[in-house]
């Protein structure tokens, strides 16, 4: 392999390491190790939440959406990506005002809804998370090969290495610094690399090698189904909430939090508009379409450097981020645990990830089935701010937002088997029909449950 690409990853985790050792406070408590409570500022709360919300995935999916589907559904795509910061904007200064000493969702969700919710909040948060941890890390292994050749798997163990040790040392202070270092990176490697091959020679006289853009309907229809699918699962990412504890205050987190969604939109908007260009170009885009790396192929050689930096820069940022919030997730469970307990569940918790990832096993289903799952429980569990609603209402709600999944498939087909199978996502592929079930259900029953509850003052978490 040439020396140049090796350099750059390991240059950049090894910034990363040095950032995220030296952030550990001096005075490290369990709380401080999972919030770092009241101590960031609103542009470091924005370029964090810009560094751990992109990962790998905008130099796969926003391209192949642009080329394939073109600019409506990459518009629902960003709006999708920035949406779950604009809600944290609105709720989560009403959460850190309810529970001042809080950590988690998961500590949100029992305290509002008792332990049946809190327990399958629980679940949600950590089957959507360790998907998206996987995910990052299979991604890494396989940009590797496709701009080197060569075998991936070192890059895997690299990342999952070094974001461990600053993670498990310094925890979510740790975190947040390399964040920051990690967004000005990220933001800085777009626009180099986006201007190197938006510039670069297209072949003479090449029809496109897709289509400019799909029927309006079509192109609604994927950027609802976008909308809905991404901002339901990221808001069951414990590394956001994390950091409304974080913030140094309300105004700080607003400010953060807006900041964080429209970098973030403006990233997947540039991502997804050079998909678009190398389609415009009839570049050929792979099987599977890698509409971004087509362009990088045909830019000068030297950019693979800074592409596999902006590649490891992208991993790791979310990897750290995900690595401290599921340990948190995990820890808040239990009222007696230990700042090495929390250690120790960032360790244990990468062994079954990295050797999935090592084996580059697609999860996409898996994760398309959470991503479903979390838009049958994100409604209820956002309308437990409303004092009026009841806690049987979230229960109720999340159950009927399971069945308004499934029955779009059961109407169609008359089958309840192939409704199943159809919330299952067999192609691959997300489709509207579910999840705007689900959503649908588990709003109207919760509302309904709201309405129809007694108006008598309630005390707090009735």
């Amino acid at each position: 392999m040439n020396a140049l690409p090796i350099a750059a990853v390991g240059g950049a985790l090894l910034v990363f390491l040095w950032v995220g050792l030296r952030a550990r406070a001096a005075d490290t408590t369990l709380d401080e190790y999972l919030t770092a409570r009241g101590s960031q500022s609103a542009t470091s709360l924005g370029l964090s939440f810009l560094a751990s919300g992109l990962g790998a995935w905008i130099l796969f999916v926003p391209p192949e959406i642009g080329a394939f589907v073109g600019p409506v559904a990459l518009a629902g795509y960003a709006v999708g990506a920035a949406l779950p910061f604009l809600v944290l904007a609105w709720c989560g200064p009403a959460i850190r005002r309810r529970m001042p000493a809080g950590r988690s969702l998961t500590e949100y969700a029992g305290e509002r809804f008792g332990g049946a919710v809190r327990g399958w909040v629980l679940l949600l948060s950590l089957l959507y998370m360790l998907c998206f941890l996987t995910a990052e890390l299979t991604a890494i292994g396989a940009i590797v090969p496709l701009l080197t050749g060569q075998d991936g798997r070192w890059a895997v163990l690299a990342v999952a290495a070094v974001t461990l040790i600053y993670t498990a040392w310094g925890g979510l202070r740790a975190s947040l610094a390399t964040d920051r270092w990690q967004a000005w990176l990220l933001l800085a490697l777009l626009a180099w690399v986006g201007a190197v091959v938006a510039h670069a020679p297209a072949p003479t006289a090449a029809a496109p090698s897709a289509p400019a853009a799909a029927p309006l309907p079509v192109g609604l229809s994927v950027a609802l189904t976008l909308v809905i699918a991404v901002t339901a699962a990221n808001l069951f990412h414990q590394g956001y909430w994390q950091r409304i504890w974080a913030a140094h205050s309300e105004r700080a987190l607003h400010r953060g939090a807006w900041l964080g969604a429209l970098t973030t939109a403006a990233a997947i908007a540039l991502v997804g508009g050079l998909g678009m260009l190398a389609a415009h170009q009839g570049l050929p885009l792979g099987t599977p379409p890698v509409p971004f790396f087509a362009l990088v192929q045909h830019a000068p050689g030297w950019i693979v450097a800074p592409v596999l930096a902006l590649a490891v820069a992208l991993v790791a940022s979310s990897v750290d981020t995900l690595q401290n919030g599921i340990a948190a997730v995990l820890v808040a469970q239990h009222r007696r645990a230990s700042l090495a307990a929390a250690r120790w569940a960032t360790v244990v918790l990468m062994v079954p990830v990295i050797a999935i990832a090592w084996q580059g096993v697609s999860v996409l289903r898996l994760f398309l089935v959470a991503d479903l799952l979390c838009a049958t429980a994100v409604m209820p569990l956002l309308l437990g701010l409303w004092p009026r609603t009841p806690r049987r209402a979230a229960s109720l709600g999340m159950a009927a937002g399971l069945i308004g999944a499934v029955l779009p498939g059961v109407w169609t087909t008359g089958s309840l088997w192939q409704g199943l199978m159809a919330a299952t996502f067999p192609a691959n592929v997300p489709t509207l029909a579910p999840f705007a079930g689900a959503l649908i259900a588990s709003t109207a029953v919760t509302l309904t449950l709201a309405w129809l509850a007694p108006t008598r003052a309630r005390p707090p978490g009735d």
